[in-house]
Formats: structure tokens, C-alpha cells, sequence
């Protein structure tokens, strides 16, 4: 494929304030997305219903973020039902990505589902030159080193290779190809249109796919609690209106390489909820993983 010629980013503050607003909203997706298997575990419906749910519950949100973002650039309001290889490719990837990530959370432990999606950014950097024209800096190699050691130190001593696990731990391999697969698609679809067009559109192939696989394969598609309830709506707000779209929103401005090191931040953020929520204790190989990784994502950061 020929490589695409990247233009010199605009000089001066107005460059350096878009990028750190891009990071900012990065890290707090990653964080929005992390929380997510434990609402998944406690939806009180199979791993393709609350999948479903998920992205159904975000679209008015979407729609609305959308429809404002639109309507500020003067394009129409029919242009959200336009359907192109590149929404395409979004919400067939992302579909592929939450079918296999549910399936790995039920099948294996979360320690062992998170690790082996947290392998996406491999995906993306060997991807990023071969397949959408990014050149990758020798930083972000490096940056993607010290992060696989850290997420290695992080949820390593939580990993348990045992054959009742062996299914859902190729299932959470399989996550990881699909999601960097979607990080790809993302960053060339957000080169003509705006995040919360590309979000929500997606969103709607990602549903129907979604749906289907639900009606055929869950016996049960609605929770019998409000507990259950709770955790769906807080899946589809939190985990894909939020999670989704900061990172949609800052593949706008960042690069997929470096912007998928940033989603390592999803495993430092689960032992964090895991601690908070769940009283599980921090020791010094989690505390000392955690700090491997941002400091690997302070290494490969974008420079000036």
C-alpha cells in the first residue's frame, strides 16, 4: 500500500493544547472501558445480550452527539444513515471485538481476558505501517515494550494458565486482533468525518450484527433486576457512549500506534476498580506493573 505523507503538525500553543485535550480524552475512555467487565458479569443476561445492550443503550446519546457535530459543520442530517466502507469496517471490527471480549470474561478470569486484550497494541503498530501509511517512531517501539512488561508485572502474578481457562483465553487473544483491527479502521475513518458521526454510525452496523447473534444464540435478553438493568445502562453510557467515543474523538488528533499504548491505561484502571470496588488488595508487583506502563507511554509520547 503507498504510504501516506503525514503534513507537519501546526506550530505554536493551538497544536499543543488539541493534543493534550486528544490525550486527556484518551485516558479517560480507557478508564470508561475498563470498568466494563464487571458490569458485564453482573447483567444478569448471557455475553451476547449485554453485548447487544451495550452499544443499543448508547445510540440516543450518540445520535444526539452526532446530530450537534453535524449540524456545526453544516453538513445534513441524512449523512448519519450513509453507510461507507470505512463506518463499515468500525462497526464489523468492533462487533468481532465485544463478541470475543464477552465470551473471554465468562469463559476465563478477568485477570487473564484483560491481559491478552491488552495485546491490541501489538496489532497496531505492526499494522499502522502496513496497512494505513503511519510511519512508527523507535519511541513507540520502545514505548510498547516497556508497556508489555508492565501489563506482564501488572496481571502476571493474576494469570492462571489452566485448561478451564484455555478457551477464553484464545477468545481474549482473538479480542485483541479484532480490537486493534478497529483501532486501524477508526483512525482512517476519522480522517474525513467527525467522531460522533463515525461512533454513531458504526454503532448501528455493530448493533444489528449484535442482534442477530443474540436472538440466535441467548436464551434470555432481558435482566430480571434492577441490578441487572443498572449494569447494562451503565455499560451502553459509561463503557461505550464514553469509552467509544473519547476514543474515537482522539484518534481525530493522535496516532494509532501511540494512542493504543494509552489503552494499557485499561489495566492499571481494572486493578484500581478491583481495589475500589471490590476490596481486592494491591501488592508492589501490581503498584510497580502499573508504573512500567505509563512510563512506557511517556516514552513513545508524540513530540513537537
Amino acid at each position: 500500500m503507498e504510504r501516506r505523507a503525514v503534513s507537519p503538525p501546526p506550530k505554536g500553543s493551538q497544536h499543543t493544547a488539541s493534543t493534550s485535550f486528544a490525550f486527556t480524552a484518551l485516558v479517560v475512555g480507557a478508564m470508561a472501558m475498563a470498568i466494563s467487565p464487571v458490569f458485564v458479569r453482573t447483567a444478569e443476561v448471557g455475553p451476547f445480550a449485554s453485548a447487544f445492550w451495550r452499544v443499543a443503550i448508547a445510540l440516543p446519546i450518540l445520535w444526539l452527539w452526532a446530530s450537534i457535530e453535524l449540524k456545526k459543520s453544516g453538513k445534513q442530517q441524512a449523512d448519519l444513515w450513509k453507510l461507507s466502507w470505512p463506518i463499515l469496517f468500525c462497526g464489523v471490527f468492533f462487533a468481532g471485538d465485544l463478541f470475543f471480549w464477552h465470551l473471554a470474561i465468562v469463559n476465563t478470569n478477568i485477570a487473564n481476558a484483560t491481559f491478552l486484550a491488552t495485546l491490541a497494541p501489538v496489532w497496531v503498530v505492526l499494522g499502522s505501517g502496513l496497512f494505513i501509511g503511519e510511519a512508527v517512531s523507535r519511541s513507540t517501539f520502545m514505548g510498547l515494550a516497556v508497556c508489555l512488561a508492565g501489563a506482564g508485572v501488572l496481571l502476571g502474578a493474576s494469570y492462571s494458565l489452566s485448561p478451564e481457562n484455555v478457551i477464553g483465553d484464545i477468545y481474549g487473544l482473538i479480542t485483541s486482533v479484532f480490537f486493534g483491527a478497529y483501532f486501524l479502521a477508526v483512525r482512517v475513518a476519522r480522517r474525513k468525518m467527525g467522531a460522533g458521526q463515525l461512533t454513531f454510525s458504526s454503532t448501528i452496523v455493530t448493533m444489528l450484527l449484535l442482534l442477530i447473534v443474540a436472538l440466535i444464540a441467548e436464551p434470555t435478553l432481558v435482566p430480571t433486576s434492577a441490578a441487572g438493568v443498572f449494569s447494562l445502562l451503565a455499560l451502553g453510557f459509561l463503557s461505550h457512549a464514553g469509552g467509544q467515543g473519547l476514543l474515537a474523538f482522539a484518534l481525530g488528533a493522535l496516532s494509532a500506534a501511540f494512542s493504543s499504548l494509552v489503552i494499557f491505561i485499561e489495566a492499571v484502571a481494572a486493578a484500581l476498580f478491583a481495589w475500589a470496588l471490590l476490596g481486592e488488595h494491591l501488592n508492589a508487583y501490581q503498584i510497580g506493573g502499573g508504573v512500567l506502563i505509563l512510563f512506557g507511554i511517556w516514552i513513545a509520547r508524540p513530540r513537537k
